[in-house]
């Protein structure tokens, strides 16, 4: 089950829109310097084009005329880490862990996780925040995390309840996926595995066999599993992590 891959640690847009307002009333020639000449001209050029049988500028007068112009909406890039953390949760809450999501969606995620990624602690995989409890709350691949249960088959049958990563010190990682078979058979899947780091932001886990459990039923099957994850960003609220293949994980910690 490729969810063990997640051991590692955002965006509502803004727009701003601005106008601007140019009005000009009983204007008169006479008497100005040149530079004022110079700016009158630069406004009412467009206005004299406009205006048939014009007799030229001279001492003629030009009133009520107004005009708007407004920019287009211009996005207000996040910069802080605590607004990219809350734009990405945001993001995925509510969305079965990333399945509902489009593409651009998808996209828009992994464009806060990149901007976040700016802001991770150095050597990550020694970071004592790794430790707790965590809800896999996103994976770009709904197949990553649960396997064959998060197919497209799989929720047809298998509901997702919970999916919930325990990282225990010094090296222990435990997996649970609980679910309902048709919506009323209760089950869950674990796996227990060692952790090891490769490198800074490197790790690597080997999981025993899984567990199987469907109501009074519980049995072992499969054999061990191995997963690679490179930690990208982690606080005392979200981690997130990229595996091997480029799945992107957001754990949010319980």
């Amino acid at each position: 089950m490729a969810m063990a891959a997640a051991l590692s640690s955002s965006s509502s847009s803004s727009f701003i829109s601005s106008s601007a307002l140019f009005f000009f009333s009983s204007t008169t020639w006479r008497g100005l310097a040149g530079p004022q000449i110079s700016k009158q001209l630069l406004n009412l050029s467009g206005i004299a084009a406009a205006r048939p049988g014009g007799r030229g500028w001279g001492s003629h007068k030009v009133t009520g005329i107004s005009a708007s112009i407004s920019s287009k909406p211009k996005e207000e890039l996040r910069t802080r880490p605590d607004e990219l953390v809350n734009s990405i949760l945001s993001m995925v809450t509510q969305t079965d862990r990333g399945v509902l999501l489009t593409r651009d969606e998808h996209n828009k995620v992994a464009e806060v996780a990149q901007e976040l990624g700016r802001f991770c602690v150095d050597e990550p995989v020694k970071c004592p925040l790794i430790f707790g409890e965590w809800d896999v709350v996103y994976c770009s691949v709904p197949t990553s995390p649960g396997g064959g249960y998060r197919s497209a088959f799989g929720r047809l049958v298998f509901k997702t309840k919970e999916m919930i990563q325990f990282v225990e010190a010094p090296d222990t990682v435990r997996n649970r996926v609980s679910f309902s078979v048709f919506g009323f058979l209760d089950g869950e899947v674990s796996l227990e595995g060692k952790l090891k780091a490769l490198d800074e932001k490197w790790i690597q886990v080997v999981f025993e066999p899984p567990q199987l459990k469907v109501g009074a039923l519980e049995f072992q099957y499969g054999g061990q599993s191995e997963v690679k994850l490179e930690i990208t960003y982690i606080d005392d609220k979200i981690r997130l992590g990229k595996g091997s293949r480029g799945s992107l994980f957001v754990f949010q910690r319980l």
